[in-house]
């Protein structure tokens, strides 16, 4: 059972949830530039290392927890851009902190979402992001890509975040499990694509997860 903890009798800051993230621009790696992927890493990994070590020293004091929210895409790369940089990122400092931390009594959990409906996953400025990125690509790489490319990749990505689910209780769940509970888990994994699909592929042998993941991809139009 999920058993409370009595509000702790130390001073400081009990819990910290780093929640907030950006997504966009995602696209292939080759339409992007340094600073599309600067702006995601910002928020997604910078972010949450600053705000964790300016607030460490009153968690460290409470005994208390840190919850990062990472991804599936923090152990399975499914996409270009930034956001599967910043949540694998976001994994290692949250592995290096648990293990810090330990000695101090302090817990850290990692949460991997499968796929939610939030304003990260809004297929309009999905679109409007994969736009800015072909057009800014220039058209050398425009050429090597093709219009049908852009077409098809559009299509399927937008058919996945339409898919995304919409009840985000059970992240929640798990936020609420890992601030209150007398052994919060490792790792949590809400939804079941994240159970049942990304993380088992993870650790598949990656030319097994190459071929699976590159199944129904388009393909350049030059491509080889």
């Amino acid at each position: 059972g999920n058993v409370k903890h009595l509000p702790t009798p130390f001073p400081g800051l009990w819990g910290l949830v780093n929640n907030a993230g950006v997504s966009m621009p995602t696209a292939p790696s080759q339409w992007l530039t340094k600073q599309d992927f600067v702006d995601v890493l910002n928020v997604n990994l910078l972010g949450t290392i600053e705000v964790t070590l300016s607030l460490l020293p009153a968690v460290r004091k409470a005994r208390g927890r840190v919850v990062n929210v990472s991804s599936v895409m923090g152990r399975l790369s499914l996409f270009g851009g930034g956001y599967c940089i910043s949540k694998h990122g976001v994994e290692a400092f949250s592995d290096s902190l648990r293990r810090e931390l330990s000695p101090f009594g302090v817990k850290v959990a990692i949460i991997e979402p499968g796929a939610f409906k939030t304003n990260m996953a809004d297929p309009k400025r999905f679109m409007q992001s994969l736009g800015v990125a072909w057009e800014r690509a220039g058209p050398e790489v425009r050429a090597i890509y093709g219009e049908d490319f852009l077409a098809a990749y559009a299509k399927m990505s937008e058919n996945g975040l339409k898919a995304c689910k919409v009840d985000l209780s059970m992240v929640t769940d798990c936020m609420e499990h890992a601030l209150t509970a007398c052994h919060p888990r490792t790792r949590y994994l809400p939804g079941w694509d994240a159970k049942l699909f990304y993380i088992p592929m993870s650790y598949m042998p990656t030319f097994l997860v190459d071929a699976v993941l590159s199944w129904g991809t388009p393909r350049p139009a030059q491509a080889l």
